[in-house]
């Protein structure tokens, strides 16, 4: 398979996939495709599995698209103003994401469920206690609100990250909390009570817009209804 990542704020996917392969993808998440795609819905990894995907922001359904016959195109688009990443997943190098990143993968690529193993990392972090886990062998694209900057921490380094802003990291990548030092800082400095503490060795990819927060940017310019 070879593709093209095309267009912004609103990316697109397009995958140009040989005969015999099959890609995986969130539901809604097909643009267009060629005739000779064919699509078939399935509880992947059954029904244990489909029920972690569905506490980290996905369908507990999957759809699956192979190309029995030549050649076949097929395109995934992003479904917030953002960009879409491209990750070589490996058995060494799995990726932890935000819940709902997900776009499309290789079959050979697993989503499943991740939990934060400190509580209060998971309670307070901005991603919540479930992320996404996404390993096995193979490409895999996934979703970031807004724009993306990508660091590669030392071992031990550390990086402070506003509540959502995590998009991706390695699994490499240890994450906890602290709370925001001072009674004015906390209360009034409109940042929350708590920050993310990323600590390397590992790649991490932050989002300078998560949807939350482009939410809570929008409802004051809707009219209420009467």
């Amino acid at each position: 398979m070879n593709y093209t990542i095309e267009g912004s704020p609103m990316p697109v996917v397009i995958c140009n996939v040989t005969e015999g392969e099959t890609l995986i993808t969130e539901k809604g998440a097909m643009s267009w495709m060629s005739p000779n795609m064919v699509m078939s819905t399935n509880m992947e990894g059954g029904l244990g599995k489909a029920f972690g995907r569905m506490f980290t922001g996905e369908s507990m359904f999957m759809n699956r698209y192979s190309c029995p016959q030549g050649n076949g195109t097929i395109a995934f688009a992003s479904s917030l103003p953002g960009k879409i990443l491209d990750f070589q997943i490996t058995p060494d190098r799995p990726i932890v994401a935000q819940k709902s990143a997900f776009l499309a993968a290789e079959s050979s690529v697993e989503l499943s469920v991740f939990f934060n193993k400190k509580m209060g990392g998971g309670l307070f972090g901005g991603e919540g206690f479930i992320m996404q886990k996404l390993s096995g062998n193979g490409m895999a694209f996934v979703e970031i609100d807004g724009h993306c900057v990508e660091y590669s921490l030392a071992q031990g380094q550390q990086i402070i990250v506003d509540t959502g802003n995590l998009a991706a990291m390695e699994s490499t990548v240890g994450l906890t909390v602290q709370m925001v030092k001072g009674f004015k800082n906390m209360f009034f400095g409109g940042e929350g009570m708590f920050n993310t503490v990323l600590t390397g060795p590992g790649k991490v990819w932050l989002q300078s817009m998560p949807v939350s927060n482009l939410a809570a940017a929008i409802i004051p310019f809707i009219p209420a209804k009467r």
